[in-house]
């Protein structure tokens, strides 16, 4: 098979403004000496430094892109919003919307990272790969129409949809979002449509603080074809392997896709910073292994994987290397540090079957709302 990664330097180059820790600096907050936002390139750039050594990037056809069009950008996004945030970015940075924030070339690096997006679900729907993986950054999958969000400043994933149903007159895709955050960004752009399901499995009221309920699940035309699953902080790797089986597989048989996007966020990893699910890199090749199969039986194998998040700097890389390896089907000898202490980290008994019985409830309310 032939596994498309696409990838480019200068997207690293972005950044925002600058923070301590994970913290925005000022107020009560004290720079840092070099501070950093939590949403920096190393974590990213290790992931693919990976790659390398472990030789798995030498079975992946990496490729760049070109920047997003703008007739592409404006499917999604108001003009008023993209005119602003060029300009901000003409003229040296800014900000906008909340935690979003950029410096010189900001938009640009925006436009790629959607471009690298488009170029992956293109590869995949004209045939010359069998799946793709897009390293995008700055991540998407919180940007609004009419303002950034949450570290994202253009929706990548769902701009790259709307491109692909423009093009090849898609009438069913489903976007699994996997990111420890809400999808919200994702959830408003196409909340009142059917010909795009919208999943999303995020640690409960983690970020944005009130958003995702399972109780969101579309409006108008597209009740019904939103479906959240928000977890229990600390819910750890059965949390993520029953979410999978429970919810997500039959409401894709349900759905049957013509497409499978992933918008892959790695921030449920138990070391990053902005969440608290003590995932570890066999959770990531376990969903991803899942996701395979789900998309052989559906969808004639059309998947693509958008990255979104992942903070920790020495953990986001394993996780994301054990992904790339199950969409890919390489197998490398890269060996996870600290898998045996995150395995004995996970949630007691009581916790996990809490969890279960949450999420199979769930399963037979959607079966309900089905029948009636």
């Amino acid at each position: 098979m032939t596994t498309g990664f696409f990838h480019d330097e200068r997207t690293l180059w972005h950044f925002g403004a600058v923070h301590t820790g994970n913290l925005p600096a000022g107020g009560w907050v004290q720079p840092s000496n070099g501070g950093f936002m939590a949403e920096a390139p190393d974590p990213k750039r290790r992931i693919v430094s990976l790659l390398e050594v472990s030789g798995v990037a030498a079975s992946l056809d990496r490729r760049s892109a070109e920047p997003a069009p703008e007739e592409a950008l404006r499917r999604v996004h108001t003009r008023d919003y993209l005119d602003r945030f060029a300009q901000l970015s003409a003229a040296g940075g800014g900000t906008v919307g909340q935690d979003a924030s950029f410096g010189p070339g900001g938009y640009d690096n925006a436009r790629l990272s959607a471009g690298l997006a488009i170029a992956a679900i293109e590869a995949v729907l004209s045939g010359s790969h069998d799946n793709t993986y897009a390293m995008t950054r700055p991540p998407g999958h919180h940007c609004l129409p009419d303002r950034g969000f949450g570290f994202c400043l253009l929706a990548n994933g769902a701009i790259a949809v709307e491109a692909a149903i423009a093009r090849h007159r898609l009438s069913r895709v489903a976007i699994l979002d996997w990111d420890v955050h809400h999808g919200n960004g994702t959830q408003a752009i196409f909340e009142a449509r059917r010909d795009v399901l919208t999943i999303s499995i995020h640690q409960d009221n983690c970020y944005p603080i009130a958003s995702g309920a399972a109780s969101e699940r579309g409006t108008g035309a597209g009740e019904g074809y939103n479906l959240n699953i928000p977890l229990l902080p600390g819910g750890g790797d059965q949390a993520y392997l029953d979410a999978l089986d429970l919810v997500v597989a039959p409401a894709l048989r349900r759905y049957r896709p013509e497409l499978i996007v992933i918008a892959s966020g790695v921030d449920a990893n138990a070391l990053d910073p902005l969440a608290r699910m003590l995932a570890h890199s066999e959770t990531f090749r376990a969903m991803m292994t899942r996701a395979r199969a789900l998309a052989d039986e559906l969808c004639d194998g059309r998947l693509v994987a958008i990255h979104e998040g992942g903070y920790s700097e020495v953990y986001t890389p394993f996780c994301a290397h054990a992904l790339i390896e199950a969409l890919s089907g390489a197998r490398s000898g890269v060996v996870d540090p600290i898998l045996d202490f995150v395995r004995a980290q996970q949630p007691h008994e009581a916790m996990r079957a809490l969890q279960r019985r949450l999420l199979v409830e769930q399963a037979e309310a959607l079966d309900l709302a089905r029948r009636a």
